[in-house]
C-alpha cells in the first residue's frame, strides 16, 4: 500500500468535510465568519495577507488542469487583439467616422493576412502527433481573446484539436473566445502568473505584429533567453517591414545595449509555411519529445 493510500484512509476527504460543514446548525458563532473553514471563505482568500496563497493557486490551477491532460509542451501565439480577419476588413473601414478612424481601420486591414497565416500555422503545430504514452505536443496555446488569438485557437479547432486560452481579467468586460477548449480555457488575475504559464510548457512562439501587451510577453522572453534563465526556443516574428518600423532592433545592437549576437535569438518569417519550417530546423538534430 502506498503512502498515499494510507493517507486516504486516515483522513476524510477535504470535499466531504466541506459538504459537512455547510449542515452547520445555526447559532451565532457558526453564523460568523470567522466559523468557516478557511478554504471556503472567499473574504479571507480576498484579504491583502493572503496574496501569496493566492500567488500559488493561480500557479498550481492551469498546472494541474494541464498535468491532467497530458499536456507536455506548446506553440504560444502573441500578438495584436486588434487585427480583424480578412473579410471583415471593408466593414471597419466603412464604419470609420473619421479620416482618422478610416486611416487606422486601413492600417490594421493591410494585417490581415497575419489572421489567416496564425490560424494556418495553428492548424499545422496542431496535428503535431501525440506519442505513445498519450503525451501532447506543441499544443495551440493563446491569450484566449479576439483577432490573432482567435486565430490561433481556431485553427487548432480546424483540424479537431483541443487549444489552450489564457484569459486575464481587466476592467473591461471581455471573454474568451469562442475557439478555446473550455476545459483548458483559464482567467487570471496577476499578468505575472499568466505570463508564467505561457512560457513553463512553451516549445516554440509566433509573434505577430501588436501593441503593449505583445511587446511586453516578447520582450520578457527575449530576456529570459538572452540572460541564460531559459533555454533558447524559437521565436518566429511575423511582418519584418511593421517590427523594423517601429523597434529598430540594428540600433538597440549598434548602441552597444544588446550584442550583436542577440539578434539571432529572432527568426523572421512571413507565413505559416516557413514558421514551421524554422521550429523543425531548430529542432532537428534533438531527439523526439516524451513525457
Amino acid at each position: 500500500m502506498t503512502k498515499k493510500e494510507i493517507e486516504e484512509r486516515k483522513f476524510r476527504p477535504a470535499r466531504q468535510e466541506a459538504d459537512d460543514a455547510k449542515k452547520a446548525i445555526e447559532t451565532p458563532q457558526t453564523s460568523s465568519a470567522a466559523y468557516k473553514l478557511a478554504f471556503q471563505d472567499n473574504e479571507f482568500l480576498l484579504r491583502e495577507d493572503l496574496r501569496p496563497v493566492r500567488f500559488q493557486l493561480e500557479l498550481l490551477k492551469p498546472q494541474l488542469l494541464m498535468d491532467e491532460a497530458r499536456i507536455e509542451s506548446t506553440f504560444v501565439f502573441y500578438g495584436s487583439a486588434r487585427i480583424p480577419e480578412p473579410d471583415q476588413v471593408q466593414a471597419r473601414i466603412d464604419a470609420a467616422n473619421t479620416p482618422e478612424q478610416k486611416k487606422i481601420a486601413e492600417n490594421l486591414g493591410k494585417k490581415a493576412r497575419y489572421y489567416e497565416e496564425a490560424r494556418k500555422l495553428a492548424r499545422i503545430a496542431a496535428q503535431y502527433p501525440v506519442n505513445a504514452a498519450g503525451c501532447r505536443h506543441f499544443v495551440v496555446c493563446s491569450g484566449g481573446g479576439p483577432s490573432i488569438m482567435e486565430a490561433a485557437n481556431r485553427g487548432a479547432v480546424d483540424v479537431g484539436q483541443t487549444t489552450i486560452g489564457m484569459n486575464i481579467v481587466l476592467p473591461h468586460e471581455q471573454a474568451p473566445n469562442l475557439f478555446v477548449t473550455p476545459e483548458l480555457s483559464f482567467q487570471f488575475h496577476y499578468f505575472a502568473l499568466r505570463k508564467m504559464h505561457f512560457l513553463l510548457r512553451a516549445r516554440a512562439l509566433a509573434v505577430f505584429p501588436g501593441g503593449f501587451g505583445t511587446f511586453d510577453e516578447m520582450f520578457e522572453l527575449l530576456t529570459l533567453i538572452q540572460t541564460g534563465k531559459m533555454k533558447p526556443i524559437p521565436i518566429l516574428l511575423f511582418g519584418k517591414d511593421f517590427w523594423n518600423r517601429v523597434v529598430d532592433f540594428e540600433a538597440l545592437a549598434d548602441e552597444g545595449v544588446i550584442s550583436h549576437a542577440d539578434l539571432n535569438l529572432l527568426t523572421w518569417v512571413e507565413t505559416a509555411e516557413d514558421a514551421w519550417t524554422a521550429v523543425q530546423d531548430f529542432y532537428h538534430d534533438s531527439e523526439t519529445p516524451g513525457c
